[in-house]
């Protein structure tokens, strides 16, 4: 089964607001999905959150993320180790 982590759009016409979710590749884009792995909201590009845990289990089982998660991903993980 091709796993992917991808971004499910929520929120009204304009206002955009997703969640970051693992789903399998077949499913639609706001169709099912497997897991939550957090939310991103593009209007404010700084508010969104992702549990890192959870993608590198999801990562070890073999799901892919997207080019836009993987940004993320890779974003959060620089907030981290800034924090620390």
């Amino acid at each position: 089964m091709a796993i992917n982590i991808h971004l499910r759009r929520e929120g009204r016409i304009h206002k955009p607001f997703y969640r970051i979710v693992v789903s399998d590749k077949r499913s639609p884009r706001d169709g099912r999905f497997i897991e939550q792995l957090g939310y991103y909201n593009p209007l404010n590009k700084t508010e969104f959150e992702i549990d890192l845990e959870k993608v590198d289990e999801w990562i070890k089982k073999g799901a892919k993320p997207t080019n836009t998660v993987s940004k993320l991903i890779k974003v959060a993980r620089e907030k981290l180790s800034s924090n620390e």
